[in-house]
């Protein structure tokens, strides 16, 4: 599949606009910078804690933008339907319960339970099919089409400017960053950063973050079209992806760096240290970053002394998941 015509980034005024609607629930979170992880990296490493979010994830400012939009623009809407791995759809509960509409979720087989617990949690109903990601949205598509009900797609404009509220808080508040590092699953993410960095005119180089058993951005980035992939990560189903936005695809061909792939055993690492060096509670995808930036650090490819952004995009691990990597074998290196 040929790369589709770029569906462009918002700029300032369209960002400042979507953060009055982010702030009515939600304040700014914060973006910090930790000794122990500094002296582990080599370099001033600033961390954007999206994990402080009412949803413990990014996710809910795109969900909340994007809601709000809907209730203005098509009022007669009572019933959204997405597809999710879990803070994608905890998003939109959250933000549909805002605006008062049902809110219809789709997750294949084996999610995570905790993460289910929270979406229903937050009034969404569960609609469990297929085995990966990409069987649940297509699910959910057929759905929507089949009941009349609107679809939430998993990357969209109003997601991006949405989630570009904490990306602008982030280079705003920070100094300014040599390179930052973002995960890559659908795509809203690391699109938000490339709008944030445009819009203030910054140099900062942005590195993609995908796991090596989700490689499907990697190789689509590589190629300049859209390929397919199976995700079998088993710790970061927030960037199990088998079919990359074309959208998506085209802005980062334009303004992301290069990407970098991690392993799972790196992951589980970064989660580790995240809580060594920050007492942070850290779910595979939100570890990714700093499982990369690590990844580079010990390669020669960032060297010390710089400063250096990771985004820390969510915190919704299973608890039993999380304790068993926790009490892993693998030492920590420092």
């Amino acid at each position: 599949m040929v790369i589709a015509e770029a569906v462009g980034l918002p700029g300032v005024e369209e960002i400042r606009v979507a953060a009055e609607v982010v702030y009515r629930s939600m304040p700014a979170t914060p973006q910090f910078t930790w000794p122990l992880l500094n002296e582990r990296a080599g370099a001033e490493v600033w961390v954007k804690h999206e994990n402080h979010s009412p949803v413990g994830a990014f996710k809910i400012r795109g969900g909340l933008v994007y809601m709000d939009w809907l209730k203005r623009e098509r009022p007669e809407v009572t019933t959204v339907i997405s597809a999710t791995r879990g803070n994608h759809g905890q998003s939109i509960a959250f933000a549909a319960a805002q605006v008062g509409i049902r809110a219809v979720i789709v997750v294949p087989h084996g999610n995570s339970p905790e993460k289910n617990r929270a979406m229903r949690a937050l009034g969404a109903e569960l609609i469990e099919f297929g085995d990966d990601f990409q069987a649940a949205s297509d699910h959910a598509q057929g759905l929507a089409e089949a009941n009349g009900w609107h679809r939430v797609p998993s990357y969209d404009r109003r997601l991006v400017t949405g989630v570009a509220t904490g990306t602008m808080e982030f280079l705003t508040g920070a100094p300014e960053l040599d390179t930052v590092y973002v995960a890559i699953g659908m795509g809203s993410g690391v699109s938000a950063m490339m709008a944030a960095r445009d819009a203030l005119g910054l140099t900062t180089k942005i590195v993609g973050v995908v796991s090596t058993e989700a490689p499907a951005m990697a190789l689509s980035f590589e190629a300049g079209e859209v390929i397919e992939h199976a995700a079998a990560t088993a710790i970061a189903d927030g960037v199990a992806c088998r079919k990359p936005d074309a959208g998506a695809l085209g802005l980062m061909r334009g303004g992301v760096d290069r990407i970098v792939q991690v392993t799972d055993a790196e992951v589980e690492e970064a989660m580790r240290i995240w809580f060594a060096d920050t007492h942070q509670v850290v779910e595979g995808a939100g570890a990714i970053g700093l499982g990369a930036l690590l990844k580079d650090r010990r390669e020669g490819v960032v060297g010390a002394g710089r400063r250096l952004g990771v985004v820390l995009s969510g915190g919704n691990v299973d608890s039993d998941v999380f304790a068993r990597i926790l009490q892993s074998d693998t030492k920590i290196v420092r």
